[in-house]
């Protein structure tokens, strides 16, 4: 199985890299140990307080594109303090990345706090995606009762490559507007569509059709 190696100190004095090379040995024994085949070293020198860390931003984006099963770290403070160990915690809880730290001898021990406050995000993230998929669909609702057939005015639809559009049917958001939908109803219909488009785009857009045509 794939796994990768965060190594982390808080300083970036001379005396420090001797610390980053013993956890770095340590941890490469540690993942063979577990069976774990280690894909990539990350290393940072920098605070455990701040989440704006090269290494720990390469991290996250290495495991998302590169189906990684598990990290290896020290112990838990490497991942991060205060809010931001959280913050990690939870996105990588996301992509069901396995967390070992040579503190527990194995899959990191989390206390009951930290394991409720991540049951908590997750639940609340949920709900997030349920609103979300809610406000599309009465968007596209209220949309299509004022007479809207996405069918028949969009000329394309969906997108068989899986880019997201950035191109606005400037047509379809007057038409939408006119049949009386909000700014956020438009862009949460058009997202139903496949544009990705904010509420701001939508608003913006709108306005300069306005003042380009004259219309009141």
């Amino acid at each position: 199985m794939k796994s990768v190696i965060y190594c982390r100190v808080s300083t970036e004095k001379e005396t420090q890299e001797t610390s980053l090379l013993r956890q770095e040995e340590e941890l490469l024994e540690f993942a063979k140990l577990n069976n774990y085949e280690v894909e990539k070293v990350f290393i940072d020198q920098h605070s455990g307080y701040d989440i704006e860390r090269e290494g720990l931003l390469d991290l996250l984006d290495y495991i998302k594109e590169n189906d990684i099963k598990a990290v290896f770290v020290q112990d838990e403070t490497r991942i991060g303090r205060g809010n931001g160990r959280m913050a990690v915690l939870h996105l990588l809880q996301k992509t069901n990345t396995s967390i070992y730290t040579l503190q527990d001898k194995g899959v990191i021990n989390l206390n009951e706090m930290d394991s409720m406050l991540l049951e908590i995000l997750a639940l609340v993230e949920e709900y997030q995606r349920k609103l979300h998929n809610a406000k599309i669909r009465r968007g596209m609702k209220k949309a299509v009762s004022q007479g809207y057939r996405p069918e028949k005015n969009l000329k394309t639809k969906g997108n068989p490559e899986g880019r997201e559009r950035i191109d606005v049917p400037l047509e379809e958001v007057v038409r939408l507007r006119n049949a009386g939908l909000t700014y956020e109803e438009i862009s949460m219909t058009l997202k139903g569509l496949g544009f990705n488009i904010s509420k701001a785009t939508v608003h913006r857009r709108y306005i300069e059709y306005i003042e380009t045509h004259g219309v009141k």
